[in-house]
């Protein structure tokens, strides 16, 4: 029988709803929840996490961000919830004395939102963070997978030749796609110019985050980070793919990831959806944060 019970705080006059399980180790999790979706997460991937945790003794919390799930008021983006990642933290350790550290788990633009919460509001007790395929998309730099992961895989691929012979597809139209990504993809050069630029600039002062400058916030919050970092990718998705190639592209970028723990799935979709890869995923977390237990 799981020990969980509900819990509710409030977030600028919005009650947030989530599920407590209880645990008796000293690192507990918050598991943030990426959008939009709600604490139950994609095949249940949340909550057979929170039992797996609560099973090796973890205790968590995960809930709904405003406008989602339980939670009423107005869904918000996933770089505007610091507020709410914090009153979260705080509920967490309010449901349990114990808990000295935090570990914040963060599945797409949920795992961005945890190393933006380290740019926007630094907190102590968060002592480690377990990154599942950030989320990175710039116009560009997808534009750059697709060309370089889906159209080749496409051209690669019988079943298109097949579909395209036998009158399936508008060829005008798929090359009229290609030409504009290849287009897109090729403002990379100026758009690094102007990251490099807006990742010095963060490094001074905390900014306003918006859709347009939350990687390189996210850059910031990492390099501020002052924990541990376990980053998890999977080899089937293209939202892992854009994340890694920011890191083989950006020097700043690839020193967070080899100061990190990474763990590649090659084999993996984006949300883990087999039991064996749940199950490696549960298990890398669990040893993570065992280990944080004894620094």
């Amino acid at each position: 029988m799981f020990n969980e019970r509900p819990v509710r705080f409030i977030w600028q006059d919005t009650a947030l709803h989530g599920i407590y399980s209880h645990g008796d180790h000293n690192v507990a999790v918050l598991i943030v929840v990426g959008g939009p979706q709600y604490r139950v997460g994609s095949h249940r991937q949340f909550v057979k996490l929170s039992r797996a945790l609560a099973d090796a003794g973890i205790s968590s919390l995960r809930f709904d961000f405003s406008g989602m799930g339980d939670s009423n008021g107005e869904l918000q983006p996933f770089y505007a919830n610091a507020q709410a990642i914090k009153l979260a933290v705080d509920e967490l350790i309010k449901q349990n004395t114990t808990i000295s550290k935090v570990v914040i788990w963060g599945l797409c633009d949920a795992a961005s939102a945890a190393l933006l919460y380290n740019y926007q509001q630094p907190d102590s007790r968060i002592a480690g963070l377990v990154l599942l395929n950030p989320w990175v998309r710039q116009q560009h730099s997808h534009a750059q997978v697709m060309l370089k992961h889906y159209y080749w895989q496409r051209l690669s691929s019988k079943a298109f030749w097949r579909k395209l012979l036998g009158g399936g597809l508008n060829p005008l139209q798929s090359l009229k796609e290609l030409l504009q990504t290849y287009k897109t993809s090729k403002t990379n050069q100026s758009d690094n110019l102007a990251a490099k630029q807006q990742a010095r600039n963060t490094q001074t002062a905390v900014q306003n985050t918006t859709a347009e400058n939350y990687v390189q916030q996210m850059l910031a919050g990492w390099q501020r980070f002052a924990g541990s970092t376990l980053v998890i990718t999977s080899g089937n998705d293209h939202t892992a793919q854009e994340f890694l190639d920011l890191c083989r592209e950006r020097q700043d970028w690839q020193q967070c990831l080899h100061q990190a723990q990474h763990q590649h799935i090659a084999a993996a979709n984006h949300t883990f959806a087999s039991g064996l890869w749940r199950g490696e995923v549960e298990q890398r977390c669990i040893d993570f944060i065992k280990k944080l237990e004894s620094k």
